[in-house]
Formats: structure tokens, sequence, C-alpha cells
């Protein structure tokens, strides 16, 4: 069974910087593509980054393009997503997901492993 921990949300100041992490346990970090999700309150789930399964790859919401960027190590089975310049809109519950084995890390459709999700607080 595949497991997902995030770590690292937090209460920042606008401007500020927070690395999220996600430990994944089981064989499947390597056959997966992974992303970032997040959720904020009365609002839809939405697709920040995810990267494939090389790490080669990437793909990022636009409003977090060039303030946010997903790596993973995989030495340590774990998925990163460093974010800058933060912003109050960026408040939200945010989950790590993996696909399925050699699941497309672009198709919503593929990540059937997710997380317990770690809030990142913003304030305006």
């Amino acid at each position: 069974q595949v497991q997902l921990v995030e770590s690292g949300g937090g209460l920042v100041q606008a401007g500020d910087s927070l690395t999220l992490a996600c430990a994944a346990s089981g064989r499947t970090f390597t056959t997966s593509g992974m992303g970032w999700f997040r959720q904020a309150p009365g609002k839809e789930r939405e697709a920040v980054a995810r990267i494939s399964r090389s790490g080669s790859s990437t793909y990022y919401l636009d409003s977090v393009k060039g303030r946010f960027t997903v790596s993973r190590d995989y030495a340590k089975n774990t998925l990163y997503l460093q974010m800058n310049s933060l912003k109050p809109e960026d408040t939200a519950d945010y989950y790590c997901a993996a696909t399925k084995n050699y699941g497309n890390y672009l198709l919503l459709r593929d990540y059937i492993y997710w997380g317990q999700g770690t809030q990142v607080t913003v304030p305006s």
C-alpha cells in the first residue's frame, strides 16, 4: 500500500517562503508521476504543480509559475514544493498525490494515491 505524508505547512506572511515535503512509502515513487494539489475553503481542488516519473518534466498552475518549484528526491523518496513570494490567495490545504504505476503525470484521473494534507495560511 502506498502512503504519502505531507509536512512543512504553517502560517507565514505575504512575501515569505515555505517548503512542503511529501514522504512516500512503497515502490510507487519511482514508477509514478507526482503532484501537489490545493483546496481553499469553498473552492474546488486545483493542481498546483506536477512532475513526471523521471523528474525531467514539470507542469504548473499559471498563478504559481515563477514562484513555486516542484522537485523530487529519489534517494529520500520525497517530493518537495518550494513556495516563494507567497500571497494570501495561496492559503489552502495542500495535498501530495501520486499516479498509478506508470500513470501520466498530466492526467488528473491518474492520481489515485493521496496524502492527508498540510495547511498553508498567508494572512492578508
